[in-house]
């Protein structure tokens, strides 16, 4: 008697809503389906399997705002120590499903194609116990001599010791293959005596691309 190959397998994949794929918790394979196309985890984001488009050629924007450090649990910064920008991403809103510049785990931001153009909008909230000698210098941080030196920041602490300001600050950049293969890093240092930050937001858009 012939053998028969069953060659026809269904899986059930579960239907939820756009903002809903954005909240859950990403696992690797898990796969969902919403009316913009079928979703599945890989390497911490939920990435669209069909119908296939060129996300890296797609303009987006995302948000990541940190849970970790707040006005009850401020980061301290050590005089003189740099240190990398803690963000947990503990709350993400993205323009859609797949669009990601930052990787919480790696505290890295991320780029699709060399030659594509970000800003980047860093927010927090600090203080220092002696304002008339403390800044807070930030920098932006790459691999292999990625020349991003001159994007950077400073805060002054105009209004006192031990007192809340609010940091905004937008940057521009563009991307070389060192930053997509590696990823860039902001770096934080308090200088002339400790500091104290909380309240982190990170906000990326992608405004150019060059694929």
């Amino acid at each position: 008697m012939r053998a028969i190959k069953n060659t026809a397998y269904k899986v059930h994949v579960q239907r939820e809503t756009d903002d809903e794929i954005n909240s859950v918790n990403i696992e690797q394979g898990a796969m969902m389906v919403s009316n913009t196309g079928l979703y599945m985890g890989y390497n911490d984001n939920n990435v669209r399997v069909y119908p296939q488009y060129p996300t890296s050629q797609a303009l987006g924007w995302a948000r990541y705002d940190d849970d970790q450090y707040t006005s009850a649990n401020k980061f301290s910064l050590a005089d003189g120590v740099p240190v990398i920008i803690p963000n947990n991403a503990a709350n993400i809103v993205r323009s859609n499903v797949g669009f990601d510049y930052y990787n919480s785990t790696t505290k890295r931001v991320i780029a699709d194609n060399a030659n594509d153009t970000y800003m980047f909008t860093v927010v927090f909230k600090c203080s220092a116990a002696n304002a008339n000698q403390t800044l807070i210098d930030i920098n932006f941080k790459g691999e292999n001599g990625t020349p991003y030196d001159r994007i950077t920041g400073e805060v002054q602490f105009t209004k006192g010791n031990d007192l809340e300001h609010n940091y905004h600050q937008v940057f521009q950049y563009y991307a070389d293959s060192n930053f997509v293969n590696n990823g860039s890093w902001w770096e934080i240092e308090s200088t002339g005596g400790t500091a104290k930050i909380w309240d982190i937001i990170y906000f990326i858009q992608k405004t150019q691309s060059y694929a």
